[in-house]
């Protein structure tokens, strides 16, 4: 199954949508992106889907701006200046990926105070007049467990690669994977470190630790790590363990490559980057004046052995597995929310 079939699946409802919105009540209003971090190919994925699908909605008329913007550093303080910033700037609603999910309530709380409707998607925020869109990222880690247990049924040594230290996303699928293991006695992980959803870091973090860690069965992962981790594996002359994905594309051509020579199996798991499209066209529905739930979830994107050839063909070259939201996959998310 490709991933937009996957989408479509997902978010399916019982009977058909109505008409289409209306553009007109929104061919004014100014959309803002306030972006944390850049600096892996997950994150330019998603700055380049919302670049591509938010310069066909301004063309279109459905919005006067949609503007991106991210920090220089990944720090929270440095976020809430900026969207102290876009409030002054006279934007309608600010589209958050956010450094932390609690230390922007202020600043969030101020632009809702002034009018400003705020959607935060994949680190999204607690401040209650926000609304939020997310997959269920403790889900996404366990389910690299119910994986391997069923791979590798008399279990063995794991090593943890996490994110960006300090980040929702990384605390809940590291919370998922704890669950996973706890359920799973005969895993062990045995060693952790943080590879910052970047190959060049996490293959320096595995690198740096492997001379202390007995053998290892298989690396759990949080995306953008995988292939950085085979690398130190085969750097060291350690045998590779089954490596969980991210759907990176250097990922894939790597499980590929091993899929050919020796039938290496694993999966790959990660959030969609073009989730950024579906938290623009939420944010363009509650201008419009539709009613929007403040929690919404969306499915994470999984590769097996399978469809790996399928997805890997459709992947662009050093980006990321992905699907773009359209306004009418965003009223299917947001009607089967109520």
């Amino acid at each position: 199954m490709n991933i937009r079939k996957m989408l479509v699946a997902s978010v399916a409802l019982a009977c058909a949508l109505g008409p289409a919105t209306a553009f007109a009540d929104t061919s004014g209003k100014k959309i803002a992106l306030s972006n944390n971090y850049a600096g892996n190919s997950w994150r330019q994925a998603m700055l380049t889907s919302w670049d591509k699908i938010t310069k066909q909605a301004v063309a279109k008329g459905v919005v006067a701006a949609a503007d991106p913007f991210t920090t220089a550093e990944n720090q929270a303080t440095e976020q809430a200046a900026q969207i102290q910033n876009l409030i002054l700037q006279g934007y309608d609603a600010i589209v958050i990926n956010a450094a932390s999910p609690t230390a922007l309530n202020g600043a969030i709380k101020e632009a809702c105070d002034a009018g400003i409707t705020v959607v935060s998607f994949d680190g999204t925020v607690t401040e209650p007049c926000a609304w939020r869109i997310a997959v269920d990222f403790k889900a996404m880690g366990e389910s690299q467990i119910d994986y391997l247990a069923k791979k590798l049924p008399k279990g063995g040594n794991l090593l943890e690669i996490r994110g960006l230290a300090g980040v929702s996303v990384d605390d809940q699928i590291h919370a998922g994977i704890e669950s996973g293991v706890k359920k799973n006695t005969q895993f062990k992980i045995v060693g952790s470190v943080n590879g910052d959803w970047a190959q060049d870091v996490a293959q320096r973090a595995v690198a740096g630790i492997l001379p202390s860690l007995p053998e290892i069965t298989a690396v759990v992962t949080q995306g953008g790590d995988g292939y950085g981790a085979a690398q130190a594996f085969a750097a060291a002359k350690r045998p590779t363990p089954t490596i969980v994905m991210g759907n990176r594309e250097d990922e894939l051509v790597w499980w590929k490559q091993q899929k050919d020579k020796d039938k290496y199996e694993t999966m790959s798991v990660s959030i969609a980057p073009g989730v950024s499209t579906l938290a623009f066209w939420v944010a363009q529905q509650i201008l419009d004046g539709k009613t929007v739930k403040k929690d919404l979830v969306v499915p994470f994107l999984r590769i097996d052995q399978d469809n790996l050839e399928t997805n890997l063909a459709s992947t662009q070259k050093g980006g990321v597995a992905n699907v773009e939201y359209s306004l009418e996959d965003a009223q299917k998310v947001i009607s089967a929310a109520k």
